[in-house]
């Protein structure tokens, strides 16, 4: 089946998780190739099956080196740690997931492929080229382009949100999620791919820590019984891909170029992962 009638296929069985983005109305129907809701506004599927949700052109930082040097080393399991610990998480039964700044894909994934059950699988993200990425991942999954700040999609439709290191939207996270419903959001802490910062920024400059302490308490305070795990792992980083390491995160943006040869020309067998999982639950 075409990715466009597979995605017209979701769309029809699952409408009732969106909501149009000009007038907030739930739609009410698919027709061919397109969502429509009661007001006569239509979203129309792209030949890769995605929907386009945004009001007006938002540029994406991440262009499409860095997304497919990202893919390569998710699929080498940079994130396997953390993606196991997501579908860990989630309940035996099917979920209606939605994965939140969703990039390239591999996490929602990886996630999926944990899962016997017949999970609804929703991710999205700004960029465009990413979502276009996510659509050849083979899995059953909707990918579109969509803004965090206001989400085409209905209230209280999702039993679980994923967000991997993206930005949060507390009050958006509430509507869409279902009551009773797992709020899980990873966030880097300070050792989190330490190597690669050290070698590139000097110390005391401002690059060389990272702290996540206002985000952690942000969330806290809007979710003040949520667990905090910490989960940290060391990954093998094979020769050849130590190029694409470097690529797949902004700490490369505005760094000096000649350090950054250095870096390449010296590569470094390990990488550390340390990130914290923070779960909550959608008010009953």
């Amino acid at each position: 089946m075409k990715k466009i009638d597979q995605a017209a296929t979701f769309l029809a069985a699952h409408t009732q998780l969106f909501r149009c983005p000009v007038c907030l109305e739930p739609y009410a129907t698919v027709e061919g190739h397109s969502l429509i809701c009661p007001n006569g506004h239509n979203v129309d599927l792209s030949k890769k099956g995605t929907l386009y949700f945004m009001q007006r052109a938002v540029a994406s930082e991440y262009d499409n080196d860095m997304l497919a040097a990202r893919r390569r080393m998710l699929q080498a399991g940079l994130f396997a740690g953390i993606t196991d610990a997501f579908a860990a998480k989630l309940p035996a039964g099917p979920q209606t997931i939605l994965d939140v700044g969703c990039g390239e894909g591999t996490p929602l994934d990886d996630v999926l492929k944990h899962r016997n059950s017949q999970d609804a699988a929703v991710g999205f993200d700004l960029s465009k080229p990413g979502i276009n990425l996510a659509t050849q991942l083979d899995n059953d999954a909707f990918f579109c382009v969509a803004d965090l700040a206001q989400m085409p999609f209905a209230d209280h439709q999702f039993t679980a949100i994923l967000d991997l290191f993206s930005p949060s939207a507390y009050n958006e996270f509430n509507r869409v999620l279902a009551p009773g419903g797992k709020l899980l959001k990873v966030i880097p802490n300070p050792d989190y791919l330490i190597e690669l910062r050290q070698a590139i920024f000097p110390a005391g400059s401002a690059h060389a820590s990272y702290d996540n302490s206002n985000v952690l308490d942000l969330f806290q305070k809007h979710y003040p019984t949520a667990t905090v795990e910490r989960i940290r792992y060391q990954v093998p980083v094979p020769t050849e891909l130590f190029a694409d390491l470097m690529l797949m995160t902004p700490m490369h943006w505005g760094a000096d170029e000649a350090r950054l040869a250095e870096v390449k020309a010296n590569p470094f067998p390990a990488i550390t992962v340390d990130v914290t999982l923070l779960t909550a639950e959608g008010v009953k």
